[in-house]
């Protein structure tokens, strides 16, 4: 075999046993069986966008079951769609053909390994905790076992699909640089401030509800990004560059996000991604890698 050719050959093997998920049949696009009825676990600021579309009959599925620690929150949402609220996660799963987690990466490592064990497929919002190797190879076992689905969305930036693409081939590198509003950071300051300045997978632990983006970014090329967060009180959104090389050529992408009204640590794009996911599982003709 040509020398190149086994070389290519190599860096794939090598991408997919890095982040398995991202590649693994359980993570797809397709799916045999039609989502009709959807529940949601965590219902705060992107839980509440996804309910609003679902009132007025914008998702193609129905939205009615409700989980979150928090009961009155659940109650608000339930009310929406003349939804159920549930005591617990396990009443939800003969229920659903889907639950969208939108509640924290403790969720993700505590709760979702119980509705992929059940055979429900996920679509999870808290994408930092699959940077957990350990946690992601168990999830991904367990869907395989359960014929389940796992879904992460693209999140709060664009161009993932391209990135998968030039993942095929070798990526030499892949940056990010997360700027906000101080606020959105949960600290107050008058002048701009790095906060971060390392691996995603690091930012992910130091940050883990306002750097989802650096583990979808993670995931999606094959490898741990370059890092950077910024505290800028000139913003008012929040703002993610990203700069990717590799045999492909080369690209950057600048996304300036309106935070959520309720929650300015999550931005309404990543919402919106949600919402076009879940619309994208029952239609016929799928467009994008």
């Amino acid at each position: 075999m040509n020398k190149t050719v086994m070389h290519e050959l190599l860096e794939i093997n090598r991408i997919e046993s890095t982040f398995p998920l991202c590649s693994s049949e359980n993570l797809a696009d397709d799916h045999e069986q039609s989502v009709k009825v959807v529940g949601i676990l965590g219902c705060g600021a992107i839980a509440n966008i996804i309910t609003n579309f679902a009132a007025e009959g914008k998702l193609g599925v129905d939205v009615n079951f409700f989980y979150d620690k928090d009961i009155e929150r659940a109650e608000n949402l339930a009310s929406q769609v003349d939804g159920t609220v549930l005591l617990s996660i396990e009443d939800m799963l003969d229920k659903v053909d889907l639950v969208i987690e939108a509640a924290s990466p403790q969720a993700v490592r505590e709760v979702v390994p119980t509705i992929i064990g059940a055979g429900v497929d996920m679509i999870v919002m808290s994408v930092g905790a699959l940077l957990d190797n350990e946690l992601r190879e168990r999830l991904d076992k367990l869907a395989k076992e359960n014929n389940a689905k796992i879904y992460a969305p693209s999140g709060a930036i664009v161009g993932i699909d391209g990135i998968k693409a030039a993942s095929i081939g070798k990526i030499q590198s892949a940056s990010l640089v997360t700027r906000k509003p101080p606020r959105s950071l949960g600290i107050s300051t008058d002048e701009e401030k790095i906060l971060y300045e390392g691996k995603a997978g690091d930012a992910v632990l130091k940050f883990p509800m306002n750097i989802n983006v650096a583990a979808t970014l993670s995931l999606a090329c094959g490898m741990e990004v370059d890092v950077k967060i910024i505290a800028d009180p000139a913003v008012d959104r929040n703002m993610h560059e990203v700069h990717v090389i590799g045999e492909f050529g080369e690209f950057k992408t600048i996304t300036e996000n309106m935070p959520c009204a309720t929650n300015p640590k999550t931005s309404t794009l990543a919402a919106y991604a949600a919402i076009r996911l879940l619309k994208s599982l029952n239609e016929n003709l799928k467009i994008g890698t």
